[in-house]
């Protein structure tokens, strides 16, 4: 796999990584959940949304009828920032390439975008995640269904929020299922 060996990025993220995280999960998941870098967790498992939030993130699929085995989970950055800092524009341009190989191959019928930093990158806007929930919005040439909610590491922090978070699932769910399957 060529994102192991990856040392593209002008900031050199590759040198500080243990490993890199490319995806993990069903590869013809109907559903597909981006977020937005590796953390520490991440990076030492070499497998997204493990630590505390991937717990979390766990929970909300089972909430909505789904468990991890059943979708496919990337982040748009495929080696952990320092200090898990926010991605730089020139990094996710960097490994925009292998996340838009691994969308082209799991072929999905639904995005869901965890967290800022995911939106802004999946839909090129740089609106508020508020402001982004509860529309569907569509992502490139396939025009694939795209939903926004709040990042699970979020949730953490603000626990109140997670009522908001079910109603992005329900709202995932039913755009899903209007397409006319269901996994």
């Amino acid at each position: 796999m060529r994102v192991v060996r990856c040392a593209a990025c002008t900031r050199v993220l590759h040198e500080g990584r243990t490993q890199t995280v490319f995806g993990t999960g069903n590869r013809q998941a109907d559903w597909l959940i981006i977020g937005e870098a590796p953390g520490a967790d991440e990076d030492r498992q070499g497998e997204p949304f493990v630590g505390r939030a991937g717990l979390l993130l766990n929970e909300m699929l089972l909430a909505a009828g789904y468990r991890r085995e059943q979708v496919y989970i990337a982040n748009i950055l495929k080696c952990r920032p320092p200090n898990n800092r926010n991605p730089h524009a020139d990094e996710v341009q960097c490994c925009h390439g292998y996340l838009q190989q691994q969308i082209d191959l799991i072929q999905p019928r639904l995005i869901l975008a965890v967290g800022g930093i995911a939106a802004h990158n999946l839909l090129g806007t740089d609106g508020p995640v508020g402001k982004l929930r509860g529309t569907v919005h569509h992502y490139g040439d396939r025009q694939i269904p795209l939903v926004v909610t709040y990042h699970p590491a979020y949730l953490l922090r603000s626990p109140l929020e997670k009522r908001k978070v079910w109603a992005d699932l329900q709202f995932a769910r039913r755009i899903f299922n209007s397409t006319g399957r269901d996994i």
